[in-house]
């Protein structure tokens, strides 16, 4: 299991790092050399995170049929060859098309796919494979930025590119294509298997002699308040990275604090997951996923507060914010990845998890424009933290909601819900 699970993280670290943080890098040179502006760039990244989404059910589908090796090895070369691509470009429509094309590659190789796969060959101790898988992926940023950054300085935004194409080719590739040999043709839970799950899965803890169909879980109502969920905790995590800097410089902030509250978030999100990891066991599954769900409306509580603070507190609670934000979005990918399976279904986990990507991909798009929007209304980001605010606390009420119809359809009494450990 260590080395299957640390050949995996690898390969997100590269696929994380050499596609999700590169656009923000290499914008600059682009946008001179094809002379556009910021507005025209950016709709690549969201037409990106788009067609992450359309693919997002189909490849979960796949995954779930037992096509984990082919649907992985694909995307590696698919990412590759965009990355390539990347380095052709000659105008708007070229740029439109690798970025987009990307954004399908990125469906096959990020964590969606790899948590299905996962879940699948650790049904008994998916959530600890998870929570290890995340390690280094959450480090992507932290490697892949000054390396990137570092390739641009030496041999130019072109050569820098190619290079990252060949990391997919020489690692994620083998990776892929060897490591997923003897993937099972569908999921089917034995009896060992579901009498072993009934101690950490609600949705599994009276299992039927037929399993629920797939259409049958996309229209509960649990399933739909996890989607509610996941939508919009996706929209605040992706409102918050381009606007966080000018956000902290228009509150004062000295410019080494504007540079280090942002930067110590990665690190505190990697933090969170290893104390998850290394305390889980001694606590109740569903009311540490609550606890860290409710993180999140918290650390935007404390960025409410740093708007309306003086600039003596400023500091102090913009290190709290990216304190309680970084462990909380560390702990939320842990929560997100394993709902699915943990308070829905098991079984077509891939394919419902799959089924969120469109819904979330929007929320994704749309979230940094209505931040930005609102700070051209009133010329600071007060209505637009107000939004983020409200936004997460839809998301945290819709998962509680989720978890009590969960834990309730279970059917588990309540004294044993409080002995329950991850």
């Amino acid at each position: 299991m260590g080395r299957f699970l640390f050949w995996l993280s690898l390969a997100q670290l590269i696929s994380w790092g050499s596609t999700f943080y590169l656009f923000g890098l290499v914008v600059l040179p682009i946008e001179a050399e094809l002379h556009i502006n910021r507005a025209q760039s950016s709709l690549g990244f969201s037409l990106m995170l788009l067609a992450e989404g359309v693919l997002a059910y189909p490849v979960g589908r796949w995954i779930d049929r037992g096509h984990a090796r082919l649907v992985m090895s694909a995307g590696s070369v698919l990412a590759a060859l965009c990355l390539l691509a990347q380095t052709q470009i000659s105008n708007l429509l070229g740029f439109y098309a690798a970025w987009t094309a990307l954004g399908l590659a990125l469906a096959c190789i990020l964590y969606s796919p790899v948590f299905a796969v996962v879940t699948r060959r650790y049904p008994v101790d998916f959530r600890r494979a998870i929570i290890t898988i995340t390690f280094l992926g959450g480090l992507a940023s932290t490697v892949f930025i000054p390396l990137t950054l570092w390739l641009i300085d030496t041999l130019g935004w072109r050569e820098a590119v190619t290079v990252l194409a060949g990391f997919h080719l020489l690692v994620c590739l083998p990776v892929h294509g060897l490591l997923l040999r003897g993937e099972p043709p569908q999921a089917q839970p034995t009896a060992a298997t579901r009498a072993m799950s009934d101690e950490t899965t609600p949705s599994q803890a009276t299992p039927s002699p037929s399993a629920p169909s797939l259409q049958t879980c996309l229209r509960s109502p649990v399933f739909v308040l996890i989607g509610v969920f996941t939508a919009l905790g996706m929209a605040v995590t992706a409102a918050i990275p381009p606007h966080l800097v000018p956000l902290l410089r228009e509150q004062g902030l000295p410019e080494h604090w504007v540079v280090l509250v942002p930067a110590s978030i990665g690190v505190l999100q990697v933090l969170g997951r290893l104390m998850l990891f290394r305390l889980e066991n001694r606590f109740n599954v569903h009311r540490v996923n609550l606890l860290i769900v409710l993180l999140m409306p918290a650390s935007l509580l404390l960025l409410a507060l740093l708007m309306v603070a003086g600039p003596a507190a400023a500091v102090a609670l913009g290190l709290a914010y990216a304190g309680l934000y970084g462990l909380a979005n560390g702990m939320l990918t842990i929560v997100k990845g394993t709902a699915i399976a943990e308070y829905v279904n098991r079984q077509h986990v891939a394919a419902l998890n799959g089924a969120l990507g469109l819904p979330s991909a929007i929320a994704r798009a749309l979230a940094p424009a209505a931040v930005g929007s609102l700070w051209g209304v009133s010329q600071g980001y007060g209505w637009g933290v107000a939004l983020l605010l409200a936004t997460s606390s839809v998301g945290c009420g819709a998962f509680a909601l989720a978890q009590r119809l969960a834990l309730r359809r279970a059917s588990v009494p309540a004294t044993t819900l409080s002995s329950r450990k991850i």
